[in-house]
């Protein structure tokens, strides 16, 4: 057939062109969602694939022709695996949530550009905890600079301030649409867990019902560990695949930082698996163990058992404030006492849930058969999984 352009009438010309019986099948590329969109009227089926998954990426000999006849071969066969395509609404919130990542890294860059100012010029530590806020701004204003110094400081600063409307602007999409969807609301009953964290795990697996258990979510994120095995020898564990949405596992991650740190069963099980495996993996672990955590929420439509209720409003208030919702500023309400009662009444609960579950892990231990054989000559002893 020969090469096509990859325009909107070249790719509706050829589309028109097959019949409805052919199959297409493409690789993942920036626009492989839109080509498939063009042509999925016109034919059976079109297949969007994984080069890692066609063996393409380790050939020896790789070329756009060889390529095209390896896919060919596998449709014919029936032996290529889609990947999944997203509906519109995770397209849209993928997009967003990128959008704001590569601002914020832009931004980081910007500050990070005022921070090497000070160093050059030896300023030392700022006397204030945030740098870019009012405080902070003003004592930037009244330091003396030389003129270029000076010049890269305000260009500096005009680029964060753009920045930081252009952010605020997209978390407001994003927080609206979190609004609209029971399923976020519920993530966000998780202590530690914010709109970001939610709207990344659900913009990436889409359907739960995809995913029959937790392992196979936890697979599909990339979260699960190595698994090397030959022979009669046993089994060896390693680092995880991180196969999937890197953005989506970042994201967990992040919130596992966030999530040990509160009173609860997580927090139990962080500082269990750090006493033997040390803080990142057991990091890393938490985040596993959140992934199963938001799998179980959403397939039985239930909110977390041990929410902080006064937490969660104030999320949930905080999310409709940047939503663009008006605020209550200047106000009297005459509920911050009884909201200070709440929240130690919660925390409590929160400890004796963490100390309840220190304790069943503590009996199953106590009471988990030990295994008194002596080790066979040349066997190897594989640790438990967290």
């Amino acid at each position: 057939m020969g090469r096509i352009e990859t325009s909107p009438d070249a790719l509706e010309l050829f589309a028109r062109s097959l019949g409805r019986e052919d199959r297409v099948a493409l690789e993942v590329t920036g626009g492989a969602w839109e080509i498939a969109r063009i042509v999925e009227p016109h034919v059976r089926r079109v297949i969007v694939v994984s080069p890692d998954d066609t063996g393409i990426r380790q050939a020896r000999a790789k070329s756009d022709r060889l390529d095209a006849r390896t896919l060919a071969r596998l449709v014919w066969a029936g032996e290529l695996d889609a990947v999944w395509m997203p509906d519109e609404r995770c397209r849209v919130m993928r997009r967003r949530l990128a959008r704001r990542e590569q601002l914020v890294r832009s931004r980081t860059r910007s500050k990070n550009e005022i921070h090497a100012v000070l160093m050059r010029r030896l300023r030392g530590k700022p006397p204030v905890s945030d740098l870019f806020g009012v405080k902070g701004r003003r004592w930037l204003a009244e330091l003396e600079l030389p003129v270029e110094e000076a010049e890269t400081v305000e260009s500096a600063m005009r680029h964060v301030e753009f920045l930081d409307s252009e952010i605020a602007a997209v978390e407001r999409l994003i927080a609206r649409e979190a609004l609209r969807s029971a399923d976020a609301r519920r993530l966000l009953t998780v202590p530690g867990v914010n709109v970001i964290c939610a709207a990344e795990f659900l913009a990436a697996i889409g359907d739960i019902r995809r995913f029959r258990s937790s392992r196979r979510l936890v697979a599909y994120l990339g979260l699960d560990p190595r698994v090397r095995q030959s022979g009669s020898e046993p089994a060896r564990g390693g680092r995880i695949s991180k196969q999937g949405s890197a953005s989506a596992r970042w994201a967990l991650v992040e919130a596992a930082w966030s999530v040990v740190r509160q009173p609860g069963p997580l927090h139990a099980f962080y500082e269990r698996l750090r006493a033997r495996r040390g803080h990142g993996k057991a990091v890393v672990a938490s985040a596993r163990k959140l992934a199963s955590l938001f799998w179980c929420l959403l397939t039985r439509s239930e909110d977390y058992a041990h929410q902080q209720p006064s937490l969660t409003a104030k999320k949930l208030r905080l999310l409709e404030i940047t939503a663009g919702a008006p605020t209550l500023k200047g106000k009297p309400t005459g509920v911050w006492a009884t909201r200070e009662r709440m929240r130690h009444a919660e925390l409590k609960l929160a400890h004796q849930a963490e100390a309840s579950y220190t304790r069943m892990v503590r009996d199953w231990q106590a009471t988990r058969p030990v295994n008194t054989e002596p080790a066979k000559a040349g066997a190897s002893v594989t640790p438990e999984r967290a």
